[in-house]
């Protein structure tokens, strides 16, 4: 399953760069502050196994990206196939950005195996084109290896991922995604962990499938 790109971070030029701020400490932890630092969050079990996000890093994690996104299942939705300057043009604005958007590996039992984006949605041009509240956090994903696919992987994962979002960002009362109206496979992933099919949205880049998992709901669905 893939999700495709976000409205925002497809284009390097509305990352917004790390700001200077006042009286708010280092830089770092001024970056922490709009996802709540996602690189300290806990691994959690599931049961596909031990399953961690941990931020790329760069030069480190660029050939194993760039291999995803030539993968022509996932390029059919990220559009992001080609040389490892195409990844790197993705990838480079969110790890030099202010914290809104952060690029991860997942890991699942020591193995790199999907890659993800958290992102601050009410801070995200996707909130020009739907209503969003404060903290609500974005999702995006692929699951980068063939073994990996077809076997309800990127059920589980979502639910992990959404929950340890909720889990660990207090003030986050929702998990959104906008999957490609087409990608019927990724909407049956989001429905299977719990998320709802809120609305239809049109995106600068294609017909978006609105998917929210709310806190107050994760308990029943």
């Amino acid at each position: 399953m893939h999700t495709g790109g976000g409205v925002g971070v497809r284009d390097p030029a509305q990352v917004t760069p790390r700001a200077a701020t006042s009286g708010r400490g280092s830089s770092a932890a001024s970056r922490d502050d709009l996802l709540d630092a996602p690189a300290r969050w806990p691994a959690a079990v599931t049961g596909a196994g031990r399953f961690q996000l941990v931020p790329v890093r760069l030069p480190r994690d660029l050939p194993l990206v760039c291999a995803w996104m030539n993968d022509p299942a996932v390029a059919a939705f990220w559009e992001l196939a080609g040389p490892e300057h195409v990844t790197e043009a993705h990838l480079r604005p969110q790890l030099k950005g202010d914290g809104r958007s952060v690029p991860c590996l997942g890991v699942l039992d020591g193995t790199p195996m999907s890659y993800w984006e958290l992102y601050r949605a009410d801070l995200d041009p996707l909130a020009r084109h739907c209503r969003t509240r404060p903290h609500d956090t974005g999702l995006h994903l692929l699951i980068g290896g063939v073994a990996h696919r077809g076997r309800g992987l990127g059920t589980v994962l979502l639910r992990t991922v959404a929950d340890l979002v909720l889990a660990q960002r207090p003030r986050c009362a929702r998990v959104l995604a906008e999957p490609d109206v087409r990608n019927a496979p990724s909407i049956a992933a989001f429905l299977g962990a719990g998320f709802r099919y809120s609305d239809e949205v049109q995106l600068p880049t294609k017909r978006a499938a609105l998917m929210v998992r709310d806190r107050a709901l994760r308990h029943v669905l």
